[in-house]
């Protein structure tokens, strides 16, 4: 039960965050979504390095100077496997640029695949600490699963609003956007479902499937976030909301942890 809640609570930042297109009138203040990106990117930053990264060589300690090997390959594969993802699937970011295969798509339906392919790594980080604590072989404990778990729907939250708000933008109904919003981050719980269902499959790989996430985060954060965060005006807030992201999600992973 601890388990099914803790990779549920991503999805419940998500779904908070979309509501708010029930609050918030006109568009999301350009000041204010650069802050949001730039929390975003800040934790998930600190979790690829303090909940990812930083136990996969932990696990490799008895590689003795060879245990950053896991952590490396498995950071590779994790770039590697969103770069591929990024080529392929259609979708659109908050500056209308389209990218993937050519496609008669939705704006709205791009911009939800956006989201949705942002979501994917950070479901299978959850999915594969929460793996890693239900077998009992790790140092994984469930405070430390749950802080990234946390950590997570802390800066889905804000994820929710980014995507809900430009599709009522678009004329969506608040119900209809507030709905795509959501659905847009179901990707995550489902993606932590199956890693903990090949979970006895896994465990030999743990170290590489923990620095495989933190890749694919971190290539999200790189090739977006960071970009979308930085151009034009405002720039300056979203560094101090990267700031404020990173200390959080380094603050939780340290006291849970």
């Amino acid at each position: 039960m601890n388990t099914f809640i803790g990779i549920m609570i991503p999805f419940l930042g998500t779904t908070l965050g979309a509501a708010m297109v029930y609050l918030m009138r006109g568009d999301i203040k350009a000041s204010v979504q650069k802050a949001l990106l730039g929390f975003a990117a800040g934790v998930m930053i600190a979790a690829s390095v303090w909940s990812l990264l930083i136990p996969s060589m932990d696990m490799s300690a008895d590689m003795n100077k060879l245990a950053f090997i896991p952590a490396a390959v498995g950071f590779a594969l994790g770039i590697i496997f969103l770069l591929s993802l990024d080529k392929i699937i259609p979708h659109m970011h908050l500056d209308n640029e389209v990218e993937g295969v050519s496609s008669k798509l939705k704006k709205t339906t791009m911009l939800i695949l956006a989201v949705t392919l942002h979501n994917i790594p950070e479901g299978m980080a959850v999915g594969v600490v929460f793996a890693g604590f239900m077998t009992g072989n790790t140092d994984i404990t469930f405070l430390g699963a749950l802080s990234l778990s946390i950590g997570i729907a802390i800066q889905n939250f804000p994820e929710g609003a980014i995507i809900s708000m430009p599709l009522k933008n678009e004329g969506i109904s608040k119900t209809k956007s507030f709905i795509y919003g959501t659905l847009s981050g179901i990707v995550e719980p489902i993606a932590a479902f199956l890693t903990i269902l090949l979970s006895s499959v896994i465990i030999p790989f743990l170290p590489y499937l923990l620095s495989f996430a933190a890749g694919a985060m971190i290539y999200v954060i790189v090739e977006e976030l960071i970009p979308e965060a930085s151009e034009g005006e405002h720039s300056n807030i979203a560094t101090i909301g990267f700031a404020v992201g990173f200390l959080i999600m380094m603050i939780l992973d340290v006291a849970l942890g």
